[in-house]
C-alpha cells in the first residue's frame, strides 16, 4: 500500500509509525485507519518495536469530522466493527511492544488509539480528552474498556460525561498513562524508550504482554499455571541463556529477540 496520510520507517530494529495529517491535527479518515491497519501489520512482521506519534503539535484529534464517512449518514456501528476495530487490533495485537509518543493533544479516538499501545509516553504540554458526550455519542475506540481499567471507576466516569481535559500530568498521576516527559525532553527520551525495547529479549516481551493482558479473566490459580507455563517457553529461548552468561560475566546482554 502506498501511504498518503501516515509515514512508516523501519531502521535497526524500531518501526517509527508517524499520523502524518499535520494540518488537520492527524484526525482520523476512513482511508488513515486502513492505512494504520497496514503499517501496524507490516511493521510488526519486521520490527523489534513499533512507536506510533503523531506529526506537527498533535498526537490525533480523533475522528475528522468533515471526512465523508462522519456525515449524519453514517453507520456509525459499521464504522466501528469495520475500520476502527481492525485499526485498533493491529496495535492491541502487535506481537512486539508498542509505545505511543503523545506528542499533543490526544482527543477522541484518537486518546484511546494511543491507549492501544503497551505504553504510553506523553509530552508534559500534551492531554487527552473524551469529547464523545459534547456531541452526543458515547466513548468509543475502546475508551470504555481502558479507561476505567487504567484510571479506575470514578475518573473514567468523570472523563466520559464531563468531557474535561485530562493533562499528561494528570494522566501519568491517575494510572491512565506510563509518564509524562519534559517538552524539552521528550523525544531523546521516548527514542531511549524504543531503543530499550527494540535491542530487549523480544520472546520475552510477548510473554510478559500475554501474562499481564490474561489477569483480567483468571483466578490466581490459573495465573499461577499460566506464568509457569510461559516461563518454561522464556527459559528455552537464546536470549534468556544470554541474559544468564552476561550476567555472570558482569556485562550488558546481547540479546537476539528470541
Amino acid at each position: 500500500m502506498e501511504y498518503e496520510t501516515v509515514h512508516l520507517d523501519i531502521t535497526d530494529g524500531l518501526a517509527v509509525l508517524t499520523l502524518n495529517r499535520a494540518d488537520k491535527m492527524n484526525a482520523l479518515t476512513t482511508r488513515m485507519r486502513a492505512e494504520i491497519t497496514h503499517a501496524m501489520n507490516h511493521a510488526a512482521g519486521n520490527a523489534r518495536a513499533v512507536v506510533l506519534t503523531g506529526a506537527g503539535d498533535a498526537f490525533c484529534s480523533g475522528q475528522d469530522l468533515g471526512d465523508a464517512s462522519s456525515t449524519g449518514k453514517i453507520d456509525l456501528g459499521r464504522a466501528l466493527r469495520d475500520e476502527y476495530e481492525p485499526m485498533l487490533k493491529s496495535v492491541y495485537d502487535c506481537p512486539v511492544p508498542t509505545i505511543a509518543a503523545v506528542n499533543g493533544p490526544a482527543a477522541g479516538a484518537g486518546a484511546n488509539l494511543a491507549l492501544c499501545a503497551d505504553v504510553v509516553i506523553a509530552t508534559e504540554s500534551a492531554y487527552f480528552l473524551q469529547a464523545f458526550a459534547r456531541i452526543g455519542l458515547i466513548p468509543d475506540a475502546g475508551g470504555t474498556w481502558f479507561m476505567p481499567r487504567q484510571m479506575g471507576f470514578a475518573k473514567a466516569m468523570g472523563a466520559a460525561l464531563f468531557a474535561d481535559k485530562i493533562s499528561a500530568r494528570q494522566a501519568d498521576d491517575w494510572g491512565l498513562i506510563w509518564e509524562a516527559v519534559a517538552d524539552d525532553e521528550f523525544e531523546s527520551h521516548w527514542r531511549k524508550r524504543a531503543a530499550y525495547l527494540t535491542n530487549g529479549p523480544t520472546a520475552g516481551f510477548a510473554a510478559i504482554k500475554q501474562a499481564i493482558r490474561g489477569t483480567y479473566d483468571k483466578t490466581l490459580p490459573q495465573q499461577l499455571a499460566t506464568e509457569a507455563d510461559l516461563q518454561e517457553n522464556c527459559g528455552r529461548t537464546r536470549d534468556f541463556a544470554e541474559g544468564v552468561v552476561a550476567f555472570l560475566e558482569k556485562r550488558p546482554p546481547k540479546f537476539e529477540g528470541h
